[in-house]
C-alpha cells in the first residue's frame, strides 16, 4: 500500500474535528452532517429535503464557518430570474464618459451556494444552475467564467407535495451527488434544539479546515483502492434500477420507468472512498457501498404509478435492490 500512514491519519483527524464543531451547532443529523461532509470532500452538490424548520440552512452556514469557506444564500422565489442567480452585463461608463458594458458577478459566486427552497423557484431559474452545478463556469452572453473553488451547491427543498413547490427537472436532479431527507427530530433532540435557541446560549464555530486541507484530502480521497469485486458490486445495483436490463429484479421491472445514469455509478464510487476514510479504512468494503447507495440513488430513479399507489419509497427499493443484486 503507497498510502502515507501520517498523511491518512492526520486527514481523518481533521475531519473527525469538522464533524464534531459542526455538531456544536446542529443537534442530531449526525448522518446528515457526515453525509454533506463527504460531499464536500468529493466535490459534488447535495439536495437537502425536509419540512420547514428542521435546521438545513443552519448547517449549511455552520459548514461555511468551520471550513472557511466563502458563503452565499440565494433566496428562491417564483420571482427569481436567472440573472439573480448568475449575474449579468451593465452598462457602465468610464472617467471621459464613454459606454461600455461590466459583468456584475450574483450571489452563485461563492464556495459554499446555499439555494434555498430551490424548488419555489420556475423551471426557468432552477435550470439556471445546470452549467455551474456540472462544469463549475458561468457563460453569460459570449463571455464564460470560472467559479471559484472548491465550489458546491447546497440546496434545500420542501416536500414536492407540499404547496407553491415546482419540481426540478430530472437534469439538474441528477447533477446532485446526493439526496439527503432531514427527518424530524426525536424527542431527546428536540430538547437539545430548546436549549440552544431559547435560551442565551450561543455557539461559537471555530474554523477547522480551509480551501488548502481540502484540496489535500481531496486529492488522497481519490487514491484509496477499491476492488474489481467490490465496484463490480455497485455498477450491478445501479444496472439493476433498469427495467429493461437483465440484471433488473421483478421489483425494478414492476415499480421503476427509467433507471439511474452513469453519474449514479460514479457518485457512489467517489463516496464510498470517502466512507472509507472517514471509518479508518484503507480501502473500499461492500458495506461502505450500501451505506452511499441511499443518498446516491434515491433521486436518480423514476418510480411509476404503480409504486405511488402501493405505497413503496425509493428507499423501499434501493433496499430490495442492495439484497436483490449479490455480492460477488
Amino acid at each position: 500500500m503507497n498510502f502515507d500512514e501520517k498523511r491518512v491519519e492526520a486527514a481523518i483527524s481533521i475531519v473527525k474535528a469538522v464533524e464534531a464543531e459542526v455538531g456544536k451547532a446542529i443537534i442530531g443529523q449526525k448522518d446528515i452532517i457526515r453525509q454533506v461532509i463527504m460531499a464536500i470532500l468529493t466535490g459534488g452538490n447535495v439536495l437537502l429535503e425536509g419540512v420547514p424548520g428542521l435546521g438545513k440552512t443552519q448547517l449549511v452556514k455552520a459548514l461555511g464557518k468551520v471550513m472557511d469557506l466563502s458563503f452565499s444564500r440565494i433566496q428562491f422565489t417564483p420571482d427569481l430570474m436567472p440573472a439573480d442567480v448568475m449575474g449579468t452585463n451593465l452598462i457602465m461608463k468610464d472617467a471621459v464618459g464613454n459606454s461600455k458594458f461590466e459583468f456584475q458577478k450574483g450571489p452563485i459566486f461563492a464556495n459554499l451556494v446555499l439555494a434555498d427552497e430551490i424548488n419555489r423557484a420556475t423551471p426557468k431559474t432552477q435550470s439556471a444552475l445546470l452549467e455551474a452545478m456540472q462544469e463549475q463556469t458561468v457563460t453569460v452572453g459570449k463571455n464564460t467564467y470560472d467559479l471559484p473553488s472548491p465550489f458546491m451547491v447546497l440546496a434545500t427543498q420542501n416536500p414536492i407535495e407540499m404547496e407553491g413547490t415546482y419540481p426540478l427537472p430530472e437534469a439538474q436532479l441528477d447533477r446532485f451527488l446526493f439526496k439527503l431527507n432531514v427527518l424530524f427530530p426525536t424527542l431527546e433532540e428536540l430538547h437539545g434544539i430548546m436549549d440552544v435557541t431559547t435560551s442565551n446560549k450561543e455557539v461559537e464555530l471555530n474554523k477547522v479546515i480551509g480551501n488548502r486541507e481540502i484540496v489535500e484530502i481531496r486529492a488522497l480521497i481519490k487514491e484509496i483502492p477499491i476492488s474489481k469485486s467490490v465496484m463490480d458490486y455497485a455498477l450491478r445495483v445501479v444496472l439493476a434500477t433498469h427495467p429493461d436490463n437483465t440484471l433488473a429484479s421483478e421489483d425494478t421491472k414492476k415499480y421503476i420507468r427509467y433507471g439511474a445514469s452513469p453519474r449514479a455509478a460514479q457518485a457512489i464510487i467517489n463516496t464510498s472512498r470517502a466512507r472509507a476514510l472517514l471509518e479508518g479504512r484503507y480501502n473500499v468494503a461492500f458495506e461502505d457501498i450500501r451505506y452511499v447507495a441511499f443518498p446516491a440513488l434515491r433521486h436518480r430513479f423514476f418510480m411509476n404509478f404503480d409504486a405511488v399507489s402501493d405505497g413503496i419509497s425509493s428507499d423501499d427499493l434501493i433496499n430490495k435492490l442492495l439484497d436483490y443484486v449479490r455480492v460477488e
